[in-house]
């Protein structure tokens, strides 16, 4: 029963709406109603406020990161499960109708859940398109690739399966901005949607 434990706390885990919940404290509404209507930490972004899309994507992250510790200490041999599950969790919340954000914050706080160097290679990753291309969904992408290639190449070959299911997913989440990208019309951080 240990993978159902997992898969449950994780799921329940990865639901909490944080960019929905901290919008709505910070008196920016309904966030699902701006910009891309994602929940994440990007979309806050285009409320304005810089300090509330970083608590986001920290909580985001948070979330991610905690489950695989707790299921690591609880259900050592479902931690693949409780990886899997919070990030479907926080794509697919029962609370929002299944309708929830892309899972690269999410899937941060997994990466460094399962292993530092794992974390540290999609954090890098990341920022560094980020920087480069200032385009969140591709620097998104790239990360969750990243992760993949630096467990296999890390020693952490056991978390691969685990991380190309969730990196496949995140990437067909993005399918509507791969779209964009390939027409030149994703827009930059910062710019207005």
């Amino acid at each position: 029963m240990d993978w159902f434990y997992a898969a449950l706390l994780g799921y329940l885990a990865g639901s909490i709406p944080f960019g929905l919940l901290l919008a709505n404290a910070a008196g920016k509404g309904d966030i699902r109603q701006i910009g891309s209507g994602n929940i994440g930490a990007t979309n806050v972004l285009r409320t304005g406020s810089k300090g509330l899309a970083a608590a986001v994507l920290l909580l985001d992250a948070g979330k991610g990161f905690l489950a695989v510790l707790l299921a690591s200490r609880w259900f050592p041999e479902a931690v693949s499960i409780a990886a899997l599950a919070v990030v479907i969790g926080h794509c697919f919340p029962v609370w929002l109708g299944f309708k929830g954000g892309k899972g690269v914050a999410t899937n941060a706080g997994v990466s460094f859940g399962l292993g530092w160097p794992i974390g540290a290679a999609y954090a890098l990753v990341w920022l560094a398109v980020l920087a480069i291309a200032r385009i969140s969904s591709l620097a998104g992408m790239s990360a969750v690739v990243a992760a993949v290639i630096a467990a296999a190449a890390l020693g952490y070959e056991r978390f691969v399966p685990v991380l190309a299911v969730i990196a496949l997913l995140v990437i067909w989440l993005h399918r509507a901005n791969i779209a964009r990208l390939l027409k030149g019309e994703e827009p930059r951080v910062g710019s207005k949607p």
